[in-house]
């Protein structure tokens, strides 16, 4: 990839995030097309410059076009995949004809891959060798992206210096990228922090108070930072944007689809209940249980993310999970 600015970007994915991003790439300046797979996305963004299926009453730049058609793409010099984590492997393979190598693949999507317990870029890898992966993660509300409310996140590459470019074409003064050559630590704290908003969430769905929120929300970053340690995270990341940051963003508003889902289950309703009335992912459903089965094979303790795994499966109650947690034995903090 050269160092020659991008002018033209495109999004994978038609969502809430995907269109945020839209939004952000267009004020920069750059040329934007949306790709997504339902058609009346699209038909509203060229039509009434809106997402009025996952972004309602947000207006969008009327540069802003929208295709169901992958090939459109192909002219992109930089792709945000803004997918469902666990789709992402599907929508690699059917872009693999329309890109080229020196195409910028931007990993926007935070989770794990259930079945194989690969990060994003992995998945990327072997679906794509060879493929110009980077990963775009940390503290943001797609409502907030999208009003031009002011946001930092980290953008992650095989070194820092091979992100800039991508970085340039999504400065604007209301979204700032940070540089990192860190990509493993860019991606654990968009994963493992959705299984922990889900916590947050129940905490405040039974009403135990904002305490034991913030203590919860303590002890589930240690267990974030042992996790992502022994994939091979820096400290640093995992204490920046992508980590503690996305981490106190998403355990403290009801505005996170996983904190909500965790609000529901703690005043009573089942997942099945909650995501059935919901067009979009609670992401940290999905990775409760791999996080869980990547922990016990690095011996990595995560009591928090096991609970919320064992609630989401059914096979612990709320009420048995605070009381065991509250329960565990005393030991050194560090």
């Amino acid at each position: 990839m050269t160092s020659d600015r991008i002018e033209s970007i495109g999004v994978v994915g038609g969502g809430a995030w995907g269109t945020a991003l839209a939004s952000v790439a267009a004020r920069a300046g750059a040329d934007t097309l949306i790709w997504a797979r339902e058609r009346e996305v699209c038909t509203a963004v060229n039509e009434t410059h809106e997402n009025t299926v996952f972004l309602p009453g947000v207006p969008l730049d009327k540069g802003i076009r929208a295709t169901d058609n992958l090939t459109g793409l192909s002219a992109c010099g930089a792709l945000l995949l803004v997918t469902p984590a666990q789709a992402l492997r599907t929508v690699l393979a059917d872009l693999a004809p329309h890109i080229s190598s020196e195409t910028a693949l931007v990993i926007c999507s935070k989770g794990i891959e259930r079945g194989t317990a690969k990060l994003m870029t992995q998945v990327l890898d072997e679906v794509l060798p060879g493929g110009n992966a980077m990963v775009l993660s940390g503290p943001s509300f797609a409502a907030d992206v999208a009003r031009g409310l002011p946001t930092a996140v980290t953008l992650a590459g095989r070194d820092a210096e091979h992100a800039r470019p991508v970085a340039e074409a999504l400065s604007i003064p209301a979204f700032r990228p940070y540089l990192s050559g860190d990509m493993i630590g860019a991606q654990v704290g968009g994963s493992v922090k959705n299984v922990l908003a889900i916590a947050c969430g129940i905490v405040d769905g039974k009403g135990l108070g904002a305490s034991a929120r913030a203590a919860l929300t303590t002890r589930g970053f240690a267990e974030l930072s042992r996790f992502g340690t022994a994939l091979g995270a820096r400290p640093e990341t995992l204490a920046g944007l992508s980590g503690l940051g996305d981490l106190i963003l998403t355990c403290n508003s009801s505005q996170s689809r996983n904190m909500s889902l965790g609000m529901a289950l703690g005043k009573g309703l089942s997942v099945a209940e909650v995501t059935g009335a919901r067009n979009s992912v609670s992401e940290g459903v999905y990775s409760a249980k791999v996080v869980c089965e990547m922990a016990d094979q690095m011996g990595v303790d995560m009591p928090i993310c096991r609970s919320v795994h064992e609630i989401v499966e059914g096979t612990i109650d709320v009420e048995s999970a605070i009381e065991r947690l509250l329960n565990r034995p005393i030991k050194s903090e560090t």
